[in-house]
């Protein structure tokens, strides 16, 4: 039961701060620090959730090595994403490369 409360009063807190935010909106002004801070926001969360699946795919560790196509693939997302600068074209190479990695040099 103890789960159960806990889970639902994650899930209260969560919604109130989402929630005050959209109510508010515009009243509520952020100092420029925070905007600021409040910008980085997206490329941390998306970098914690995106170097531990490519660094280590298995959970045992660092996988550092050309057998690794999720690394290999992240690698020519960095190449392709600082060249072009455009999104949709830098996950289809990155995909391609994964799934060719994957299927034909794995092999």
């Amino acid at each position: 039961m103890n789960y159960v409360t806990l889970i639902f009063g994650m899930a209260a807190v969560t919604f109130a701060i989402r929630a005050a935010v959209f109510v508010l909106g515009e009243r509520l002004p952020f100092p420029p620090i925070v905007r600021t801070a409040l910008s980085f926001v997206p490329v941390t969360v998306l970098t914690a959730i995106i170097v531990p699946m490519t660094v280590s795919p298995h959970g045992k560790g660092a996988e550092l090595t050309w057998r690794n196509p999720q690394l290999i693939a992240a690698l020519a997302a960095i190449v392709v994403c600082a060249l072009t600068r455009r999104a949709l074209l830098t996950i289809a190479v990155s995909l391609g490369v994964f799934f060719v990695w994957q299927l034909v040099v794995l092999r």
